[in-house]
């Protein structure tokens, strides 16, 4: 009897536990927000895990390819509006031609970031469907005490 509970609490606490990780989403302001058990995630991050699925694998990394592009051409747009800005504040002549460059590539940056928010999006469904048939779902298991014709008992549910 001693060894029969042992080995289904030992079973129950391995199910908890070590269940399958499920990557999480979260809608923010200009895309999503990535975690799995609580940990946020980052782009490479995600790459790591998901490289034994290689479709989401293919996913992701073209979302990390359009997101490093996005944020090269972000960032040099920036500058190139930040420059005659902090140069009219100086009190020099501004060069407003360079600024209107640098909205024009902040404007291209756009896309090519929600086409990368797109991609990760995508990437996570496949990586969690693939996990699906196997994974333990904590939030709809159910442990039951039973008592029958058979005798007492617990019921694990999912």
């Amino acid at each position: 009897m001693k060894k029969t509970t042992l080995t289904v609490l030992i079973a129950m606490f391995t199910m908890v536990f070590c269940s399958a990780q499920l990557i999480e989403m979260q809608k923010v302001s200009g895309g999503y927000k990535y975690s799995q058990n609580g940990n946020q995630l980052k782009m490479r991050d995600m790459v790591n895990i998901m490289e034994p699925n290689q479709q989401a694998f293919n996913f992701i990394k073209k979302a990390q390819s359009n997101q490093s592009l996005a944020s090269v051409i972000g960032f040099i747009g920036g500058g190139l509006v930040g420059w005659p800005i902090g140069t009219a504040i100086g009190g020099g002549d501004a060069n407003w031609a360079l600024a209107g460059v640098g909205a024009a590539l902040i404007g291209v940056s756009i896309p090519i970031s929600s086409s990368a928010n797109k991609k990760a999006k995508q990437a996570v469904e496949v990586y969690n469907l693939s996990l699906g048939a196997t994974a333990f779902m904590g939030h709809k298991t159910q442990l039951r005490f039973i008592a029958n014709g058979n005798g007492i008992g617990l019921s694990l549910g999912f």
